[in-house]
Parts: C-alpha cells; structure tokens; sequence
C-alpha cells in the first residue's frame, strides 16, 4: 500500500509540473494543400515539409504567445470547388486563426474568397496568378513568387538571346495560361518582332502528341513551359521522343522551376537534359542563418537538397507566427493589422508588402532569382550552368545546345 501510494504521489508530481504545458491550447493554424490527384501533390508535400519543419523548431523553443503551434491540413486535390469547402471548414469548424500554404492559384482564387467574408488571414504560399493580389483583399498576404515577375524576366530573357519564333505550352489553370498570356505581351514591348503563340494544355491528360506534332515540321526556336507536374513531365517526355527538343534548334525553357522538384529526374530522364530554367532558389543565393538550418533539417529528414517550395511554405507559416508576436493575439483584425504594419524579418530576406494595387498588393516584389540550364542528367541544382546569377544580366553565351 505504502509503494502504492508513493507511486501515487510520484504520479500527481509530474502531472502539476507538467500541467501549464497540458493546459496550454494550440494555436490553430490552418493548411490547405494538394495530398492527392489531380493537383500537384509533389508540390503539397514540399509545403507541407516546410510547414512542419518550422513549426517544429517554433514549438522546440516554446512555441508562440506561451502556446504550442498545429497545423491543421485539409486535402484540396489542386481542385477550386474543394479548396473553398476545406477553408469554410477550417475557418468554421476548426476554428483557425488563420490559412497559409495555398500552392495553386486556380484554388487560391477561390479560397481568398472565403477568408475574405470572414476576414480571416490568408498567406499565399505558391499561387503565382497576378489575380490573387488583385482583389486586393487586406487579408491576403502574399510571400509567393507572381506572375508578372516570372513573365516580364522570361520576356526579357527571350529578347536577349535574339530569338525569332517562341511557342509556350500552358497547363488549363490561372497559373498557365496567366503566364503564358502575360510573356506574350510583355514581349511585344521589349521585343516586338518574336513571333509568338501559346496553346493551352489540359493538365489532366495524358497524351499531347496533338500539340506537339505540328512542331516537328517547323520547329521553333524556344518552347516555354508554363506547366506544373505530373503534366509538364509528360510534355516534356513527349517533345523529346517526337525530336522537337532540346534540339541544336530548339530549346525548352521552364518558367514553373521543375528541376526544383525532387521527382524530376525521375520522370524526365534524357528529356530534361539541356533544360533552361527560371528560377526562385540556387545554393549560390544568399541564405538567412534560418534557412540554412531548415535546410539542413530538410536534409536529415528526407535525404534530398532543399529548394524554393520548402522555404516559400516556412516563410508563409513564419509571416503568421511573427504576426501572433506583433499583435500579442490570436484576433483576427488584430493580426492583420500587425501583419500589414510590422517588418517582416522572413526566411528569405522580405523587409515589407508594397501597398500599391494591383498585382503588386501586400506583395514581396523583389524577389531574387536566377536563370540555370541543366547539362547533364541527374544533375543537382547546385551544379547547374548559371546563365544569369541574382543581380546580373541573362549571358546567352553560357546556353550549351545539343549537336543535333
């Protein structure tokens, strides 16, 4: 009996000590995300590791406002109808104080929608679509790369190597054919003699000869890619074995950071060699301590290289916890006030969101990047050709072309 009751005390002891944690309820943080077809589930998993990463190093140093962080996932499928039902949810019945790690604009357009009527904070993870910033809801924070950056940089890029005749392949999403549209007019002000068109390309199929055939007759000099995977890996297998490109005449260039993805080569093998690539993430950027410590975590955890996505998805979760911080409150006008007037110290070195309308609206708009081509297969990013590093001019002389 006496055992019993020591045991007894011994038990309540650790209960009263660890009672304050116990009784400390998590803030709520809410993910919708692609875990599932036919969306980009490649891409949900990378938010979804950037996400978990950064709320696990918060929670190791004690979380935020004396309260651990959960993040709540809603599985979206890349399907707009979806996205809106998972944020109603999470908003509703979950009770979040707030969304971050949307990845496809067609869903994001959607779900602001809802965060908007409830006045919820919403932090754009991956949605590229200028349409998103302007609505110019003041809940909509947006950490993520646009469209008008990617296709005013493509544009340019097309002009400097002097090319005649440009076809771009856009996947059916707002991302797509965004983009897609957007380069052909920017490149009518910096290059109007470029010959260019670009077809739209269901991103649930899984055959494009149609669309590639014609090209093996009159090849052009550039196919731009403004597709995300699975699809854009099939387009690419599938220019390769028709002899379109990469050719000595015809290159491929992405403007949706494919090699970015851990699958790539995978899926792409010889078809991704000679790949020119815009890109948000190169480890010759300069990095924060912090995203070189989530880096090396991403490492331990999975075995592969981080890029852009992981750090895209811990910056949107960290905009939300330095928000909580700033106003010292989980309310929702509260937080987006603070997240609209403080600085933001973010992973990737963001200072503050322009405030003008449009596409620019609480947006980062000086985001780094760089232009890379792949030459060689299996090749990490690190060892990439940088054609054009952060801050300096497109060298069209560093492009390798195959020999036929």
């Amino acid at each position: 009996m006496l055992r019993s009751l020591r045991f007894a005390a011994g038990v309540l002891g650790s209960v009263l000590l660890l009672s304050p944690a116990l009784a400390a309820d998590p803030i709520l943080i809410g993910v919708s995300l692609t875990q599932s077809p036919p969306g980009s589930v490649v891409q949900g998993t990378q938010v979804k590791d950037g996400m978990e990463i950064l709320k696990d190093m918060v929670n190791a140093k004690g979380g935020v406002l004396g309260r651990p962080i959960k993040l709540l996932y809603e599985d979206n499928q890349g399907i707009p109808e979806k996205g809106r039902a998972a944020t109603e949810k999470l908003i509703t019945s979950d009770k979040v104080v707030a969304l971050a790690g949307g990845h496809q604009s067609s869903v994001c357009l959607a779900e602001i929608e809802v965060a908007h009527r409830y006045k919820v904070p919403y932090v754009n993870t991956n949605c590229w679509s200028d349409d998103v910033r302007k609505r110019g809801y003041p809940e909509v924070f947006n950490t993520s790369p646009y469209n008008t950056l990617v296709s005013s940089t493509m544009a340019q890029t097309l002009a400097t190597m002097k090319v005649k005749r440009v076809v771009a392949f856009a996947e059916n999403t707002d991302y797509g054919i965004g983009q897609a549209k957007l380069t052909g007019e920017m490149l009518k002000q910096v290059a109007p003699g470029i010959e260019y068109k670009y077809e739209t390309l269901d991103r649930a199929s899984k055959d494009f000869t149609a669309a590639v055939l014609p090209l093996r007759s009159n090849p052009p000099d550039v196919i731009v890619m403004s597709m995300l995977p699975p699809a854009a890996y099939l387009v690419m297998n599938q220019v390769y074995e028709q002899g379109v490109a990469p050719s000595a005449k015809t290159l491929l260039y992405d403007g949706g950071g494919l090699a970015d993805y851990p699958d790539f080569w995978q899926n792409v093998k010889e078809s991704g060699k000679y790949l020119l690539s815009f890109a948000l993430y190169h480890p010759q950027m300069k990095q924060t301590q912090l995203a070189t410590d989530i880096a090396a975590e991403y490492k331990k955890r999975t075995g592969s290289d981080i890029n852009r996505l992981v750090l895209q998805a811990a910056d949107s979760l960290q905009l939300v916890i330095q928000g909580l911080q700033t106003a010292k409150s989980t309310d929702h006008d509260k937080l987006v006030q603070a997240m609209q007037t403080m600085k933001f110290d973010s992973i990737r070195g963001i200072s503050n969101f322009s405030t003008k309308p449009g596409y620019s609206f609480q947006q980062w708009l000086d985001i780094p990047f760089v232009n890379y081509e792949l030459t060689a297969e299996k090749q990490p990013v690190g060892q990439t050709t940088l054609i054009q590093a952060p801050g300096q001019k497109f060298d069209p002389a560093r492009i390798v072309r195959p020999a036929k």
